[in-house]
This record gives structure tokens, sequence and C-alpha cells, in this order.
């Protein structure tokens, strides 16, 4: 069911968890607010958003290479204690996020991230878009802005779809290791390296095959 933004707000407020996470509560609760409460406690997302403001300076750096070479990811994940960043369960999780990054080529950990220039640059696109496809102007600035959101859930990593479990996103993966280890773990940052990028060359699709092993 589609659910109302005041809603998503009023939800976000009482449990501090992710937009989209509260989103989602909504849905499965039937807009129900009490019920998407419990339902996000139950998940251990509003616990998890608790835990936002603590200070997170220890982690780990993951790399991980795919296809002799072809792609390279390097992405830096911090927690707050030596101990936990040495714990399987926080490796595991950082070396998961290094392969999904390879598959789902992010551009950006979080939203705020995305230039301006790029959004801007999106925005027109798709109003052009929109315009080309014979949409009554009036009602074309709000079609932009939804499928803006479409454009974060493409590039923004936190807004992606899990690439071992598409019905989570990245942030709710977070938000669950978060619950489940007890300390705030924050993903600080990422570079990602495919071979020839920006070079004019035959195109092989190594995403794809980053993808395929992923979920092997």
């Amino acid at each position: 069911m589609a659910v109302n933004a005041a809603d998503v707000k009023t939800l976000r407020e009482r449990t501090g968890a992710g937009m989209l996470d509260c989103k989602k509560a909504l849905e499965e609760a039937g807009g129900d607010i009490t019920k998407a409460s419990e339902l996000l406690r139950e998940k251990g997302l509003a616990a998890a958003a608790k835990k936002g403001d603590r200070v997170a300076t220890e982690g780990r750096v993951e790399s991980y290479i795919h296809g002799a070479g072809r792609i390279g990811v390097l992405v830096e994940v911090n927690c707050e204690t030596d101990f936990v960043a040495m714990t399987d369960q926080f490796k595991e999780f950082v070396r998961d996020l290094a392969m999904h990054i390879a598959a789902a080529a992010p551009k950006v950990v979080r939203r705020e991230e995305v230039e301006a220039a790029d959004l801007n640059k999106e925005r027109e696109i798709l109003r052009n878009q929109a315009l080309n496809e014979g949409k009554p102007e009036k009602i074309v600035d709000k079609m932009v802005e939804g499928r803006i959101n479409k454009y974060y859930e493409e590039v923004v990593l936190l807004e992606q779809s899990f690439v071992k479990d598409p019905d989570k996103t990245i942030q709710t993966l977070l938000n669950e290791k978060i619950a489940t280890i007890g300390e705030q773990i924050s993903i600080r940052r990422f570079v990602r390296f495919e071979l020839g990028e920006g070079l004019e060359k035959k195109q092989d699709n190594f995403v794809e095959e980053v993808m395929a092993q992923v979920k092997a």
C-alpha cells in the first residue's frame, strides 16, 4: 500500500530508524504507526538508531579484487572498539560490503554526498523525459522528485538493495549489524576501480560476473 509521507516522518521521529526502513515498516503494518514501531523494534532497527551518536573510530579496511584484477574495491568501515573489529562477524560484514560495491557500483555512501551538479543534471534529464512522454507540466516536477528517489537507490550505497538479499537495503543490513553487535558501526568511505573505466574499449559486463559470484 502507499504510505503517507507525514506518517513516515512521524515514525522516524519516534524510532530514529531510516526513512526507507520506516516506509517499509508502514507498508508491512498497513499504515499503522504503532504496529510499524513494533516491527522496527523487533528487527532491531530502532535500537540501532539510538547508537548513532556514539563515536566509531576503530574498524578495518577491506579489499576485494574480482576477475583477475578486473574490478578492485577498498572500503573502510568503523566500529567503536578494536575487539569488535577483530570478530568474524564484523569481518564478514565488511567483506560482504566490498563484494556488494564491486557488483552494484555505487557512487557515494549516503545521499548527502551526491554532487549538486550531478543531481541537477539528473533532474534535467528526468524532466525532459517526462515532458517528452507528454506529461502535463504541472505534475512534471512532482514526477521528477519521485524518479530522483529511484536515482538515489541506484547510486547511493546505503539505499541500494543488498546483492545477497535484495529484500534488504544496505542501510537495513547495517542497522541489523549494529543491533546484533551492540556497537555503533559506520561505513565511512570506499573506492572502486574497474579496468579501463572511462576508456573507449570493448565493454565486458564485469558487474554481472561479480553478482553471479556473490549470489553463488
